[in-house]
C-alpha cells in the first residue's frame, strides 16, 4: 500500500479523533510532511517503537499504540492461559500523551482477556522492569522516548525477566505487529468495563516501597548517609526521577539534598532545557547555578524516564565539570570493587558487562581486581540477556553493567539501566571520598594515572525522513565495502563487522559470537578504535571513538585528530549523496 492510500484510509475513517482530523487537514496542505507521516508504518523494532507524536502510520498516536499492543497481545495469547493470567505491567513517563498511550495499551491488552497492571502515576523505566519481576508478570510496557526531544514518544516492551525483549522474542512480536493490516480497525472495550472485570488493575505504593527497599541493598556502607555532610543537587529534568531518587537518598539518610526547583515538576515540554538529556552540559545549567548557591559537592540529573544518569563534580579549578558516561561508570566500578575488596567479598567468578562502544578503562579496572569483563552489543537488553544466562548457568556472578550513554546497573533486581541505583551509589562514593579529603574528580585523576588516560568521543549526524534513512544505509555500505580505513598517523589492524559476524585481522578471519547488527568497528595498533552505528531509536548515524595516551592532553589531541579525520570522510559521502 503506497502512502497516498494510507492517507485516503485515514481521511475516510469516520471515528478518527477530532484532534487528529484537524491535524490531517493541516497536513493535506504540505505534501512532503504528509508523505513523511504516511510513507511507512512506524517501525516496531527489537526494543519497541519510537517516533514523533502525531497523525499518520509513521507517527506515535493511539492507533499505532493499539497496533503495537495488539501484536503483543497475539504473542501472549499464543503462550497460553498462564501467560495471559500473569499479564502485563504498564508504566509511563512525563511526555505528552504518555498517560493516554499507556491507557490505550492497557485497554487493547485487556480487551483480549490479558491481565493488565497500570501504574497510578508516572514511574521510571527501571521501576517498570522491577515491577515485572516483582509481580511475576509475563511482559511489561513503558511509554517513553527516553531523552529524545519533546516531539517524540515511544513504546518499549519487556519480557518475563524484566529485560527488554531479546532479538528472537522481539522478532516474533514484530511479526505479529506487522501482520496487522489496519490499525484503525482494532477494537477496544470501555475502560470502566475492563476495570469492573478487573482486567485493568491500578498499582503503585506497594511497588514503590518494595523497589526502595531493594535500592538499599546496593549500598556498600549504609552508615555513610547518616554521618556525611555531602551536599547534593539533583534535577529530574521534568521527568520521573524526582520521587524515586529523593526517596532512595532519604532511605539511606542523606540530609543535604537540594532539588532544582525549576525542573522538579513533570512537564512534557521540558521548558527549561533544549533537550532533556543529561549527557549535554546545557541540561546542567540550572543545576550548576543551584550548586554554586549551596556549595554542592555533587550535581546529579536523570533523563525523563530515569534510566540514564549524568553527574557534574568540582574539578581542580573548583569549577563544575560534567563527566561522561564512561567516566561515571569507571568511578562507580572502582568504588564498588575497592569496597568489596576491603570486605573480601569479591566473588571469584564475578563479571563486569559493557557494550562494544564503552571505554576499555572499565576492563582495566575490573582486571586489576581479578575480574572478567565481557562486551555485548549496544543496548542494555544484551547486558540483561547475559545476566539471565549467568543466573542460569552459574558461570559468572554479575557485579556491574554499563554503557557509555550514561546507563548503569548495579543490583539485578531491575534488568534495565537504572539511574536511581546509580544516583545512590555515586552519592555514596562521593561521601566516602569526601571523608578522605578527596573529590570524585581527584579519584578520577587517580584512576587515569593508575590505568591509563583513556578518552572517548561521540559524533552523530541526524538525517530525517526517507532520504535520510537511505543516506545512513549508504554510508555504512560504503565503509563496509572498503577493504580498510585510512586515518592519518594510525595503523589500522582489524575490523569487526557485526552484520556478518566476522572479525578480519590481516588475512585472518574469525567469528564474532554476538547477535547480528548493522555495526562496524575498526581497531588500530596504538589501541585507538572507531565504531559506526545507526541509532535504533532516532534518525541518526553515530560515530564512536576511543583513544589512550600518556596524559589527558595527549589523549584529547589524539581524539580530536581521529574525529576530524573520520568526519571528513563522512561529510564527503553525504555531499556525494546530495548530488545524486
Amino acid at each position: 500500500m503506497d502512502w497516498k492510500s494510507n492517507v485516503d484510509r485515514w481521511n475516510t475513517y469516520s471515528q478518527l479523533t477530532s484532534e487528529m482530523k484537524e491535524e490531517l487537514i493541516q497536513l493535506n496542505d504540505n505534501e512532503n510532511h504528509l508523505e513523511d507521516a504516511f510513507y511507512k508504518d512506524l517501525e516496531f523494532g527489537t526494543g519497541g517503537m519510537r517516533g514523533e507524536i502525531g497523525v499518520g502510520t509513521n507517527r506515535m498516536n493511539i492507533y499505532t499504540v493499539r497496533k503495537a499492543s495488539y501484536g503483543l497481545a497475539k504473542y501472549i495469547i499464543e503462550k497460553g492461559q498462564e501467560a495471559k493470567a500473569r499479564g502485563v505491567v504498564i508504566a509511563y513517563d512525563s511526555r505528552h500523551m504518555s498517560p493516554e498511550f499507556a491507557l490505550e495499551a492497557a485497554k487493547t491488552l485487556a480487551s483480549n482477556d490479558i491481565q493488565t497492571y497500570i501504574f497510578d502515576e508516572l514511574k521510571p523505566t527501571p521501576e517498570l522492569s522491577f515491577a515485572v519481576r516483582y509481580l511475576h508478570a509475563y511482559a511489561g510496557i513503558v511509554i517513553t522516548a527516553s531523552h529524545n526531544p519533546k516531539e517524540y514518544n515511544g513504546f518499549k516492551v519487556y519480557g518475563p525477566d524484566g529485560a527488554q525483549l531479546i532479538p528472537e522474542d522481539a522478532d516474533t512480536v514484530i511479526a505479529k505487529v506487522n501482520q496487522i493490516e489496519n490499525e484503525l480497525l482494532i477494537e477496544v472495550e470501555e475502560e470502566a468495563l475492563l476495570r469492573e472485570r478487573e482486567l485493568i488493575v491500578t498499582i503503585g505504593a506497594s511497588i514503590d516501597r518494595a523497589y526502595v527497599q531493594k535500592l538499599q541493598t546496593i549500598s556498600e556502607d549504609r552508615s555513610i548517609g547518616e554521618k556525611t555532610d555531602l551536599s547534593i543537587v539533583f534535577s529530574p529534568l521534568h521527568g520521573t526521577g524526582n520521587k524515586p531518587v529523593r526517596e532512595g537518598l532519604a532511605s539511606l539518610n542523606y540530609k543535604h539534598v537540594h532539588i532544582v526547583e525549576e525542573q522538579e515538576k513533570p512537564d512534557g515540554d521540558f521548558p527549561t532545557v533544549d533537550s532533556p538529556n543529561p549527557e549535554e552540559r546545557s541540561a546542567f545549567t540550572l543545576a550548576i547555578k543551584k550548586g554554586k548557591e549551596v556549595n554542592a559537592d555533587l550535581l546529579i540529573a536523570t533523563d525523563p524516564d530515569a534510566d540514564r544518569l549524568g553527574i557534574a563534580v568540582k574539578n581542580d579549578k573548583n569549577e563544575y565539570e560534567l563527566l561522561t558516561g564512561n567516566q561515571t561508570g569507571a568511578l562507580i566500578l572502582y568504588y564498588m570493587l575497592a569496597q568489596k575488596k576491603d570486605k573480601d567479598s569479591i566473588p571469584s567468578n564475578g563479571i563486569v558487562l559493557k557494550t562494544i562502544v564503552t571505554s576499555e578503562l572499565g576492563r582495566e579496572i575490573a582486571a586489576s581486581f581479578g575480574l572478567t569483563t565481557k562486551d555485548v552489543l549496544t543496548g542494555f537488553k544484551f547486558i540483561a540477556e547475559k545476566i539471565k544466562e549467568y543466573e542460569t548457568t552459574g558461570e559468572y556472578k554479575f557485579l556491574f553493567g554499563y554503557e557509555e550513554s550514561y546507563g548503569y546497573l548495579i543490583g539485578d533486581f531491575a534488568r534495565d539501566k537504572d539511574a536511581v541505583q546509580a544516583a545512590l551509589l555515586i552519592a555514596e562514593a562521593a561521601a566516602f571520598y569526601k571523608e578522605k579529603g578527596q573529590t570524585l574528580y581527584d579519584v578520577l585523576m587517580m584512576i587515569y594515572e593508575k590505568y591509563g588516560y583513556f578518552r572517548e568521543g561521540l559524533k552523530s549526524i541526524t538525517l530525517k525522513g526517507k532520504a535520510g534513512t537511505e543516506t545512513i544505509a549508504n554510508i555504512l555500505s560504503t565503509f563496509r565495502n572498503a577493504s580498510s580505513i585510512d586515518i592519518e598517523g594510525l595503523s589500522h589492524i582489524a575490523t569487526e563487522d557485526y552484520l556478518t559476524s566476522i572479525r578480519t585481522e590481516s588475512d585472518h578471519r574469525s567469528d564474532i559470537h554476538l547477535p547480528k547488527s548493522n555495526v562496524l568497528k575498526y581497531f588500530f595498533a596504538d589501541g585507538t578504535w572507531i565504531c559506526l552505528r545507526p541509532s535504533g531509536t532516532e534518525p541518526k548515524i553515530k560515530f564512536y571513538f576511543g583513544v589512550k595516551s600518556e596524559s589527558l592532553s595527549l589523549s584529547q589531541e589524539k581524539l580530536d585528530h581521529v574525529q576530524v579525520e573520520l568526519m571528513k570522510k563522512v561529510d564527503q559521502l553525504i555531499q556525494e549523496e546530495l548530488k545524486n
